[in-house]
């Protein structure tokens, strides 16, 4: 869609340009109302839930403010110990009454309907998605915002394209346009929400390219809609830090091997979890209020494990949180998502990872500034990068990633340990994602099925093909049918080339194109080869790509080729067959993906 976008408006078809940028700002706004709509419902869930029933304020992070203000309860564990369950519960009977594709990170669900439903998702999921997410995520269940968020913008671009009756493609690139634009809003931070939609699809560092104009554009108009409600600025608050000293790198890369085995112990009890309550024998309704009770009795003992976590991720950054409290965050936030989501709730991952990340950052910053404060003289430095490379490692997007966290903090002077540390994360932590739906690369995408057989062949010559191209024999136009039957009963061949007198190739037929002469009595002797052949004749030369070759044997839906001699198109080399081709294409792939 993107390319011919560009190629209209080359053409000077400014109509139809202005009419895709209407489809892809008008993503952008439903993309970013809806941000603002399930903000206000988590703001007012926290206000009447976790404040009015148990007490509980979690600090909120410098970008966000209270909608209402906090009531008089008096802070009570016991109902912070139930009400992740009452959460999950209600939660769980919606998501799995209405939608159960609505359950678990809706990241994931919208990267499967990319690649595998041609970018169709159901209208209703976006607004199960909100209404459990919500709830799931302001009674006490840890998760973060972008997924319910990111199937509200897909779902919509997807109900465009369908409603205009647009390609599967287009469907695809509108509906990967809305995760940008809904992820960019909600974390204000519009630039790395278009290459985080282009880049979250694959674990190799792929980017969708035709998603990223579309995203850009859809995400601008988001993050412009929600700030025009909730203000502007990032959702973070940081110091002023700088990178001056090459020596701290050191202390960073030590930080990378600590964030890669958080973030794989991370993705294996999310997804332990996950197969744990999957295999349990009752009704999933209740799965979810299961995971929410596990869910309180942790935060019984560690309130600050539960919901966003972005307040005491803000502290950690202006260094004011301990090291003890910090690694329980840590570990705490892992179990806490895990049994939140992987147990059948509504809810993000991309938001806790941050926590978790930016709580290792801060250790790992707030050791090395006691064993050497010279060199490393900022912790909350470490906290920020620490944020970046975990979900780096994470989910195998590191570039998004290092932009997502300099717009969320508005700290763009560590772009070089976040760069160094993303990079090491990613490289390590490869193997594992949170994300299970992203495949390998583009060539392993439905999405792209064909594009890429397509790309290889157009790169490969016939004369690449010389050692299977068939000698065959040629009879001559002159010789009578009833010669031919002699000849014809000693060969296997079932294309026949024809020679005129000059030894020119001039035609050629199949073994079909005899079978009526043969049972139709006394014609045969009346016939010769010149009558039956082809003259209509469809060739291919040692220059010419496979591709080309391809598309000339289906139509006409013939097995073979003739091969002629570039100097001279009356010599005939030999015949290229079609089945030959494709062996050759396969062997030729095989030895590239042995090679990668």
């Amino acid at each position: 869609m993107v390319m011919g976008f560009r190629e209209k408006i080359s053409s000077g078809n400014i109509a139809v340009a202005g009419r895709w940028l209407f489809y892809f700002v008008m993503i952008g706004i439903i993309a970013g109302g809806g941000a603002v709509v399930f903000h206000y419902l988590c703001s007012l869930g926290m206000h009447y839930f976790l404040d009015l029933m148990a007490g509980y304020r979690p600090t909120s992070p410098a970008g966000e403010h209270l909608l209402l203000p906090p009531t008089q309860t008096s802070f009570n564990k016991w109902i912070l110990l139930i009400l992740p369950a009452l959460g999950g519960l209600v939660s769980g009977w919606i998501v799995y009454t209405f939608a159960p594709e609505a359950e678990g990170h809706g990241t994931d669900a919208a990267i499967d309907a990319y690649h595998h439903k041609g970018g169709l998702i159901r209208g209703r999921i976006p607004i199960i998605k909100t209404i459990a997410s919500a709830l799931t995520l302001t009674t006490g269940g840890s998760g973060g915002r972008e997924g319910p968020i990111a199937q509200i913008g897909a779902g919509f671009g997807s109900f465009l394209a369908t409603k205009f009756n647009l390609s599967e493609r287009e469907r695809r690139i509108m509906m990967a346009a809305g995760i940008g634009a809904g992820v960019g809003s909600i974390f204000r931070a519009p630039l790395a929400g278009a290459l985080f939609a282009a880049e979250v699809l694959y674990r190799d560092p792929d980017f969708e390219s035709e998603v990223i104009i579309p995203a850009g554009i859809s995400s601008v108009v988001a993050y412009c809609t929600f700030c025009l409600v909730f203000g502007w600025g990032s959702l973070f608050e940081s110091p002023d830090f700088i990178f001056r000293n090459p020596l701290e790198l050191g202390p960073y890369i030590v930080l990378s091997g600590v964030l890669v085995l958080t973030a794989i112990f991370y993705i294996k009890v999310f997804y332990g979890v996950r197969d744990l309550f999957q295999k349990f024998s009752i009704p999933n309704h209740f799965k979810p209020a299961i995971g929410g009770l596990i869910t309180g009795i942790i935060g019984f003992f560690l309130p600050y494990t539960l919901a966003f976590g972005y307040g005491i991720a803000q502290e950690a950054i202006f260094n004011q949180v301990a090291i003890p409290t910090l690694i329980a965050l840590a570990i705490g936030k892992i179990f806490t998502t895990s049994f939140s989501i992987g147990s059948g709730g509504s809810g993000g991952v991309f938001g806790p990872s941050i926590v978790i990340g930016g709580a290792m950052g801060g250790v790992v910053g707030k050791i090395f500034n006691l064993l050497i404060p010279s060199i490393v003289t900022s912790p909350g430095s470490f906290v920020i990068v620490g944020m970046a490379g975990f979900f780096a490692a994470a989910s195998n997007t590191p570039i998004s990633t290092i932009i997502f966290i300099s717009e969320m903090t508005n700290s763009y002077h560590l772009l070089l340990p976040s760069l160094l540390v993303c990079s090491i994360c990613y490289l390590v932590c490869q193997r594992w994602t949170i994300y299970e739906q992203q495949l390998k690369s583009r060539v392993d995408s439905p999405a792209h099925a064909g594009e890429f057989m397509m790309d290889i062949l157009q790169t490969i010559k016939v004369k690449d093909l010389r050692h299977l191209i068939k000698e065959v024999r040629c009879v001559n136009e002159e010789m009578p049918f009833n010669e031919f039957k002699k000849f014809f009963s000693s060969t296997k061949q079932h294309y026949f080339p024809v020679i005129n007198s000059k030894g020119d190739f001039s035609g050629i037929f199949s073994s079909t194109d005899i079978r009526e002469i043969i049972f139709t009595p006394h014609i045969e002797q009346l016939v010769v080869m010149k009558d039956i052949m082809v003259s209509d004749l469809i060739f291919t030369t040692p220059s010419e790509d496979l591709n080309t070759v391809l598309l000339k044997l289906t139509q006409k839906n013939i097995d073979a080729l003739p091969v002629m001699a570039e100097d001279n198109s009356g010599k005939l080399i030999g015949l290229i067959y079609r089945r030959d081709i494709i062996s050759y294409y396969n062997d030729h792939v095989k030895k590239i993906k042995d090679h990668e």
